[in-house]
């Protein structure tokens, strides 16, 4: 197959959410994640947010409230995401539950592969019911 392109790496995508203050308050409160807002590039008077990592990020719309252009069938809820991290997962995981959030798979670290081979992972739902990993 010839391809058109190459792929190099991802800049940002986008999550879907009910409620923009739970979803930035979870991803910086376990992911470290920092918030960030820009203007809409159609309208200077309209704010998006985002949330920071690395060199990437997410963007997010409101629900019933996205922006043009969007996937065609958007809903909250419907991702399935995973981030590497710089942490010890035993630690991430005693962290979780220190807070209370409910850690699937039993509660444990899981051994799971990635797009760069083993991964020790822990599963969490995000305010939306998106799973992360």
């Amino acid at each position: 197959m010839v391809s058109i392109c190459k792929a190099k790496s991802l800049d940002h995508f986008v999550l879907t959410v009910r409620d923009i203050a739970a979803t930035i308050q979870f991803y910086g409160e376990v992911l470290g994640m920092q918030h960030a807002s820009f203007a809409a590039p159609t309208d200077p008077n309209i704010t998006r947010h985002a949330l920071r990592f690395g060199s990437q990020k997410i963007n997010l719309h409101q629900s019933g409230k996205e922006f043009e252009p969007k996937a065609q069938n958007v809903q909250p809820g419907s991702g399935d995401l995973c981030f590497l991290v710089e942490d010890n997962v035993e630690e991430v995981l005693k962290s979780l539950q220190g807070l209370g959030i409910d850690v699937l798979e039993g509660g444990k670290v899981v051994e799971r592969t990635g797009a760069q081979g083993k991964l020790r992972s822990v599963y969490v739902r995000d305010p939306d019911g998106n799973l992360v990993e």
